[in-house]
């Protein structure tokens, strides 16, 4: 909970006040009757009080004085809304190694699989995008908001040799750049935009992740990336069993310095989790929304009812 007007939360010190001379009020009134040599005499002229009831209509209309001045101050609560206008690029890793079987039935379709999760997550006015990098990085589908075109990309994903992790990031990179540049400017700036990098294996070939995360910096694109696969996996080559482990230093080294997420899947089921928290924190942003409406609709129920019950109880409003 915040407040767009916060001076008016000084109005909260004239109800301390009202509270304040209550009290002291209340206290002259024990003096005075203490004052009375006959008690018996002043209970038959004094009008009957209604005692401990009177301070209860008291309270409800200084809790109505403080609902109406937090009112003034202008209440906002944060609430979850879909991107508009963003720009998300998929970038997936399709090396041999993607083939290991430490993730039934195997990584690359597992991650093939939750890849599609996360474009269902995304908000529809999203625009997303899917690169495929092995030795290479191409462009598979560039950013549109064509749900379809994107999952009939993933699902024709081949694999391939070598890894280009640094290249996968300069592609995703240009992808945005071209696609942005045909968006009308507004005085926004540009619209935000995200890139989400799968990868299980080491670099090989291509430009250096530093370098690909030193252009990630100066284009302001976080990168988040997730981690596919356990130390376990071995792939088979011409008979031959060959590890291959996670790059995890690296990838999270991209993420820290780019201001992205990183995260570690080595399940189908993680994998699935991970791109759908991904999916949820990259399509949706939180956003301040004036709730002053819910403060002024309390505080006059609270007024009402504080005049109802001193009605009801002392025959007056003072």
């Amino acid at each position: 909970m915040s407040f767009q007007a916060p001076v008016w939360l000084l109005l909260l010190t004239a109800v301390a006040g009202l509270v304040a001379l209550y009290v002291v009020l209340q206290l002259r009134r024990k003096q005075y009757a203490a004052r009375f040599s006959n008690v018996e005499l002043l209970a038959t002229i004094a009008p009957k009080r209604p005692g401990w009831r009177r301070h209860v209509a008291f309270g409800v209309l200084l809790l109505a004085l403080a609902t109406l001045s937090l009112a003034m101050a202008k209440p906002s609560t944060d609430v979850r809304v879909p991107r508009d206008r963003a720009t998300v690029m998929l970038a997936i890793d399709v090396s041999l190694s993607m083939g290991a079987e430490d993730i039934a039935p195997n990584r690359f379709s597992a991650a093939k699989i939750a890849a599609q999760d996360f474009v269902d997550v995304l908000p529809e006015r999203i625009n997303l995008g899917l690169v495929a990098f092995a030795g290479t990085a191409n462009t598979v589908v560039p950013p549109t908001t064509d749900r379809a075109a994107v999952i009939a990309g993933i699902e024709n994903l081949e694999l391939a040799e070598a890894t280009a992790t640094g290249e996968a990031i300069f592609a995703c990179l240009n992808a945005i750049s071209a696609f942005q540049s045909q968006l009308e400017t507004t005085d926004d700036g540009p619209p935000p935009a995200a890139i989400v990098l799968m990868s299980d294996g080491y670099r090989t070939v291509g430009r250096l992740e530093t370098q690909a995360t030193d252009a990630a910096q100066a284009a302001q694109v976080p990168v988040s990336t997730i981690a596919f696969g356990t130390d376990a996996g071995v792939l088979e080559l011409e008979g031959e069993l060959i590890p291959v482990q996670v790059d995890r230093e690296a990838l999270q080294a991209i993420a820290e310095e780019t201001g992205g997420t990183y995260k570690s899947a080595e399940s189908a089921g993680q994998g699935r989790e991970v791109f759908a928290d991904l999916g949820s924190q990259i399509g949706y942003t939180t956003q301040p929304q004036e709730v002053t409406v819910w403060f002024v609709g309390a505080g006059l129920i609270l007024a009402f009812l504080a005049t109802g019950l001193a009605l009801l109880w002392t025959n007056r409003l003072l």
